[in-house]
């Protein structure tokens, strides 16, 4: 009996042995790419410097640092490094929101100006739709004007008297543009309901509950320890960031935070630790516009299937930084990353480089399409992000072709999944009756067809 207790003992003592000798060996990999990865774009001077933390089923499988948070200075990034984080605040303000639907304080079908003085031109919108990007008022960093005033000092509410004399870009419901506007104008609806400031609010209901002491509002004058600086790209050499008066970004974008303080923040979050199972389901649940299209935008997240893996997301940019988060619920893993950076190798670039190192694409498979290409013949014009576009499409053969008008670049799609719909990587375009749609996790643009 003696005997067969000691090879049982032995037998579990070789399998536990076996799986940490195999999660060691996985995740030495992991930090052996990253290290790789990162420091090759510190050496040839594409970023400052970044910070990436990969967690997964209650493990920590990578938390590092590298390069630089002063080129100045020659400091190397600390451990803990603060950067702003930029966009990632609209889950924050989603959240926000939500607690104070949770405390029936609002109700996310009230017409917004029930809260704020403007001028709809007598349009109905909600402030779901201000959550989802589906209002149509233009966003306030795509105007001429934001380039003189995102230095200066005004009352908040002077955005508001300058963006209602704006067209709106669609009817509200009918599309979705990325819109920091929308924002801006939730972070102005939690302080007239709360009668706290924006950061007030997210301190007492957030940051202090869950220990994120490195998280805060972004400030000009306050020293905060390990705050990093930022840079612009450029190939001569990397350059200090513009200045940006945070009184604008607000409740769209000007929060900073640590990789460790938002692994906390989505930790909580996904594990329904700050919402109710019903309000976390509305947060995580992409919307629909007026005509019953699917977007992939929820409030503040994005929530898609990331080639077969189901992912909820948001990246940011703002000065001199690029963030992104992701969280995959079907493998239960957590990417952060934070780079100090803006140019051509962002936060999304290291996370997409660390998610297929860990992760196996799953491509939309392809069907020969079955309809006439022909038809579909044309150019289409509509209302994109900051701009309006012209698209010009071709058929060649079995596949079509199409390139924005005045531009080079001719783009040809090439994967049919069915309905009028061809994949080009995660993005969707789809043809309906005269009009050409162009499906983005961030975005649902509908461009008319030319008579």
């Amino acid at each position: 009996m003696k005997q067969i207790i000691l090879f049982f003992t032995a037998i579990l003592f070789l399998a536990t042995s076996c799986q940490n000798q195999s999660t060691t060996s996985n995740t030495s990999t992991l930090e052996g790419f990253a290290d790789s990865l990162f420091q090759a774009n510190v050496d040839s001077a594409q970023i400052a410097g970044g910070a990436i933390l990969v967690y997964q089923k209650n493990k920590l499988l990578l938390d590092k640092s590298y390069g630089y948070a002063s080129l100045e200075l020659s400091t190397p990034m600390p451990a803990d490094a603060i950067f702003e984080i930029g966009s990632v605040t609209k889950q924050f303000t989603a959240a926000a929101i939500l607690k104070l639907v949770e405390e029936r304080k609002l109700s996310l079908e009230d017409d917004f100006t029930d809260y704020l003085k403007y001028d709809t031109k007598g349009r109905i919108i909600t402030i779901n739709q201000l959550l989802n990007h589906t209002s149509g008022i233009p966003s306030y960093t795509e105007i001429p004007e934001f380039g003189s005033l995102m230095v200066q000092q005004f009352p908040r509410d002077s955005m508001l008297r300058l963006l209602e004399q704006k067209e709106f870009l669609f009817e509200p419901g009918e599309a979705m543009i990325y819109n920091n506007s929308a924002y801006f104008f939730l972070g102005l609806i939690i302080e007239k309901v709360t009668d706290q400031s924006y950061e007030e609010f997210l301190q007492e209901t957030f940051f202090t509950p869950l220990g994120m002491n490195n998280t805060h509002y972004s400030s000009m004058t306050e020293v905060f320890k390990n705050k990093v600086y930022g840079y612009n790209y450029s190939p001569g050499g990397l350059q200090q960031k513009d200045y940006l008066n945070h009184l604008w970004p607000y409740a769209a974008g000007s929060l900073c935070s640590t990789t460790s303080d938002l692994l906390e923040w989505m930790k909580a979050l996904h594990e329904k630790k700050l919402l109710s199972r019903d309000l976390y389901q509305s947060l995580v649940s992409p919307e629909t516009l007026n005509d019953g299209t699917q977007i992939r935008y929820a409030k503040g997240l994005v929530n898609f299937s990331n080639f077969g893996h189901q992912s909820i997301a948001h990246g940011g940019g703002i000065n001199g930084f690029l963030s992104e988060t992701r969280y995959f619920p079907e493998e239960d893993l957590y990417i952060i990353c934070l780079v100090n950076t803006i140019g051509p190798k962002g936060a999304n670039y290291f996370a997409e480089e660390i998610t297929w190192n860990l992760l196996d694409k799953i491509p939309a498979k392809a069907k020969q399409p079955d309809i006439d290409l022909k038809e579909l013949e044309g150019t289409y014009t509509g209302a994109a992000r900051g701009r309006n576009l012209s698209i010009v499409v071709k058929s060649d053969g079995d596949l079509i072709t199409w390139q924005y008008l005045g531009r080079n670049n001719l783009d040809t799609l090439k994967t049919y999944i069915g309905n009028y719909r061809w994949m080009v990587d995660n993005d969707i375009i789809c043809f309906k009756i005269g009009e050409f749609r162009m499906d983005n996790p961030y975005a649902y643009y509908i461009f008319k067809k030319d008579k």
